[in-house]
């Protein structure tokens, strides 16, 4: 008798609130994407809904930072930068600053970098030059130096490094342009902004993505070079049209500079932001939100018409 196998093929196929399920308290949640761009905004809307509460949020920071510290669900942001591209900063996340209702600990773009290949790696840091003499050690005095056990070549002892830690991961959370039921995600835009990393530093990661397709049709949508993140990385998939919304998604869509400039205009006082929770965060899912954004375009199209 012959030898065979049979492949198991298991869908990874969840909703927003299956993963919010899967959330809890304090937990450690890094969220893919740069700025204003790519951003998985329909689970992190599912987070703003929820009764969360104590998260540390870890990102190349955009909206996400600011709609989570107006919704009172961050106890600590670590952060390259928090910003919405076009509007420099992101100004929810700025109020939460300067009222100090929320911890920070702010690295440059570089060490923020070395901060996820660690946890990638599993490694508990990456040692770099970067940092030296600058005033990212002074804010961050948790952060360490340690000495090259290789002395230089002078014979004099080993130079002093930064010791960047491990950003550790709970959970991830990235968005994709494509993705297939078993959790392969493809982007088909400029830049994978380091979301492959998110992935492998988190013990659980989820992918929301414009599309959902067999996993044969990938290089129908683009080269192998944009097949980026492996299954292997992927406990859940969410497929969620616009679900990057206001935050641009090319190529399947610009950002919402408009809706953008409505969100940030909301964080002047109280009752604006109020306003605008009651609108678009007081809603009962992404598709019930995507009504509302419609909504709102198409009373403008016709005042304008």
């Amino acid at each position: 008798m012959g030898c065979f196998s049979v492949e198991v093929v298991i869908d990874k196929k969840m909703t927003e609130t299956e993963v919010i399920e899967e959330l809890s308290d304090g937990m450690t949640i890094g969220i893919g994407g740069w700025g204003s761009r790519r951003k998985p905004m329909s689970l992190v809307r599912a987070i703003a809904r929820s009764n969360l509460k104590d998260l540390t949020i870890v990102s190349y920071g955009g909206p996400e930072v600011g709609l989570l510290c107006a919704t009172g669900k961050i106890r600590k942001a670590i952060y390259g930068f928090v910003s919405l591209d076009s509007i420099p900063l992101e100004p929810h996340f700025r109020n939460a600053k300067q009222e100090g209702t929320i911890e920070t600990s702010e690295l440059d773009e570089g060490a923020f970098y070395l901060g996820l290949l660690a946890a990638a790696h599993r490694m508990p840091f990456y040692p770099t030059r970067a940092g030296l003499g600058s005033d990212m050690l002074m804010m961050n005095p948790e952060i360490k130096t340690i000495e090259s056990p290789y002395k230089s070549s002078d014979g004099e002892k080993g130079e002093e490094l930064v010791a960047i830690p491990a950003l550790n991961l709970d959970v991830s959370l990235i968005h994709m342009n494509r993705a297939d039921s078993q959790g392969n995600g493809q982007f088909l835009g400029p830049d994978l902004y380091f979301d492959d990393l998110f992935a492998k530093a988190a013990k659980r990661t989820f992918m929301s993505c414009e599309k959902i397709i067999p996993t044969e049709d990938f290089l129908k949508e683009g080269s192998v070079h944009t097949l980026k993140i492996p299954r292997l990385f992927v406990n859940g998939v969410i497929e969620a049209p616009r679900g990057a919304h206001f935050t641009e998604c090319p190529p399947d869509y610009d950002r919402d500079e408009v809706f953008q400039s409505e969100y940030a205009a909301s964080a002047k006082d109280l009752q604006s932001w109020e306003n605008f929770e009651q609108k678009y965060l007081e809603v009962t899912s992404h598709q019930e939100y995507l009504k509302a954004v419609d909504s709102r375009t198409q009373i403008e199209e016709s005042q304008n018409g």
